[in-house]
């Protein structure tokens, strides 16, 4: 978040272009892990990436960083972006996210909730995800249902 940081320092609330990965992170149970985030909405753990990283190297971070859990194979579902992707956000900052999204099931750790980005961590079956996913994560969530359930 610090290359973010620097570049809004330089041109305040404009629209940015920002890269980033999000990971599918799926249990034994087919249960798809979801964070329960500060906003009140749900989503997959996930976040920008910083300079030098690869989207691979940002997924990681981010997961670790998020729910306390290393990810080992990461397999490459899409990448999403355009218009509907376009985020104004509280403070007035503006961004074209630009997410790579990832399935991992391999996965070591325990869930250790980070309590500056998340109020709770939790897994959820496919067919019953909670009512407060956003619409953003939806989507990218929504294209790979068949390619979730093994």
């Amino acid at each position: 978040m610090e290359y973010v940081k620097e570049l809004r320092a330089l041109v305040g609330h404009r629209p940015l272009i920002l890269a980033g990965s999000v990971v599918l992170i799926v249990n034994q149970k087919n249960e798809l892990l979801l964070q329960h985030r500060n906003d009140g909405g749900w989503g997959l753990p996930g976040g920008l990436m910083e300079l030098g990283e690869s989207l691979e190297d940002t997924a990681r971070r981010e997961v670790k960083e998020e729910t306390g859990l290393d990810i080992g194979e990461l397999k490459q579902l899409g990448v999403f972006s355009g218009p509907d992707y376009f985020f104004r956000v509280a403070n007035g900052d503006e961004l074209y996210s630009v997410t790579a999204v990832f399935l991992s099931d391999d996965v070591t750790g325990e869930i250790q909730v980070d309590e500056t980005e998340s109020v709770e961590m939790q897994f959820f079956k496919l067919d019953s995800l909670p009512a407060g996913l956003t619409e953003e994560y939806q989507s990218y969530i929504t294209p790979f249902i068949d390619q979730l359930i093994k």
